[in-house]
């Protein structure tokens, strides 16, 4: 039975029988596993109202805020059923999930002692010393590095744990300058994880020429005029870990600017209009893009500006959307949003390169990220379809370079303003005070001012990073 006929089914049976709280749970969590967080926050608190200590339901409306980016509720929510855990296991998770909130909501020294908390009731907890590790701020005393590699030597631990450790100790090492211990636990934590991932550069590749054989330039000159003439959204993109995170705060510190997070819809439009490759994710027919019509466009830049109005709190006239996959959606962007605001960050693809390897990403994210060699067919993959965009749409995506940028902060800014149209506005410079949730792991650097350290950290890795740069010099 499809998604859809499951939540047919089910709404079917609570319109007879409201109070059927069992099949209003299971829709709840139906809609989680569409990402519809908004409908299922909803549907949970429809349970509360009449179960208000009930522990899955409340741990369910927690996993729903956090899905909205709202995460102040879910602190104390975290905290009120840590009171009472059920088993040690319960209560290092709702203190790791607790400290997650902390650190993106910016209350970092919290965040370290929930997290450590964690720890204490669960000791071989991986995820909580690995979510040490990616506060980036963090560092590991003698006493924690030796528990961590008895934990990784550990015969028997979960693979999972084996590469949340491996990434953990990668990060510890480096801070500590040892870089060749550092690159060895790096490369046998991404070695573990890209086992399990199911990402192929050669369907990257292919999607990638697929997008570009359909939009052409032609097909958005027939196109002109389509969709929403509406300028309130701002798209970020790019690769991951190129700077998009610090592009967003400097935006998102303009009056008029509201930074929300890394949404999904544009991606979750591509699906339903293009299926989606099962290993990747990406679109599997860009050809279906030629079939929509006027109305459709019209009617799916409408739809985006009212499911995203949910993660506007602040009522400013724009706002951001800072999913870097949206490179592979531009076409779409275009065709629905003509007026809105596309900018591209670019970091040296090698600096972006390690950085994307040194980075263990949630879930199914960025399986790109688990190998020297996909690493480096990915940034070309995202190169050639940019190429492809500016050759198409000139001037339509504006490239800001993250090196530039920190160099020549001011300038940088307003060039990004300009191109929203947006008046220049000296809390841009600031952007380090501005206080947002930030769920990224660049989290805490945003909230500094400027750093020029980070720029050439992958030098202190060339000898293993050479396949990358050879492969990286031939685009």
């Amino acid at each position: 039975m499809s998604i859809r006929d499951r939540e047919a089914l089910l709404r079917a049976a609570l319109a007879g029988v409201p109070e059927y709280h069992a099949a209003r749970f299971e829709l709840a969590m139906l809609l989680l596993q569409q990402q519809n967080h908004a409908a299922a926050r909803a549907e949970a608190e429809t349970l509360l109202t009449h179960q208000p200590d009930h522990r899955d339901t409340l741990k369910l409306f927690g996993v729903t805020c956090i899905g909205m980016g709202d995460y102040e509720p879910v602190i104390d929510l975290y905290e009120r059923l840590a009171g009472a855990p059920q088993s040690p296991a319960e209560l290092a998770d709702l203190r790791l999930w607790r400290a997650n909130a902390l650190k993106i909501t910016g209350r970092t020294d919290e965040a370290i002692a929930d997290y450590r908390a964690a720890l204490a009731a669960r000791p071989d907890q991986a995820v909580a010393w690995f979510s040490l590790a990616n506060l980036k701020t963090y560092r590991f005393t003698d006493a924690e590095i030796a528990a961590m590699r008895a934990a990784e030597a550990r015969p028997g631990i979960h693979p999972m744990d084996r590469v949340y450790l491996g990434f953990a100790l990668g990060k510890a090492f480096e801070d500590r300058a040892d870089f060749a211990e550092s690159w060895a636990f790096y490369a046998r934590g991404n070695a573990l994880r890209r086992a399990s991932a199911t990402y192929r550069p050669e369907v990257a590749e292919a999607c990638a020429a697929r997008i570009a054989e359909i939009c052409t330039a032609d097909f958005f000159a027939e196109r002109t005029g389509w969709g929403v003439a509406d300028a309130a959204p701002l798209f970020v993109l790019g690769l991951p870990r190129s700077g998009s995170t610090l592009v967003e705060q400097i935006l998102a510190s303009h009056p008029q600017v509201e930074g929300t997070q890394e949404l999904t819809e544009i991606s979750r439009y591509a699906r339903a209009l293009c299926g989606a490759d099962p290993a990747c994710g990406l679109p599997l027919h860009p050809e279906a893009l030629a079939r929509l019509t006027a109305a459709d466009a019209r009617a799916l830049g409408e739809r985006f500006l009212a499911e995203t109005r949910t993660y506007r709190r602040l009522g400013r006239p724009f706002f951001i959307d800072k999913m870097p996959n949206n490179f592979w959606h531009i076409g779409l962007i275009q065709l629905i949003l003509p007026r809105a605001t596309i900018i591209d960050i670019r970091r040296d693809p090698t600096a972006c390169g390690f950085s994307n390897f040194k980075q263990l990403f949630g879930t199914n994210n960025q399986e790109f990220s688990y190998s020297i060699d996909d690493v480096a067919r990915h940034t070309r993959v995202y190169l050639g379809l940019m190429r492809h965009w500016d050759a198409v749409l000139p001037g339509r995506v504006l490239q800001v370079s993250y090196e530039n940028l920190v160099a020549e902060l001011e300038g940088g800014v307003r060039q990004m303003l300009a191109h929203a149209g947006l008046p220049f506005d000296p809390a841009c410079l600031a952007f380090h005070e501005t206080r947002r949730s930030v769920r990224t792991p660049s989290s805490e650097q945003v909230r500094r001012p400027i750093d020029h350290a980070g720029l050439d950290q992958w030098r202190n890795y060339a000898p293993w990073l050479a396949p990358l740069r050879a492969a990286l010099s031939e685009d």
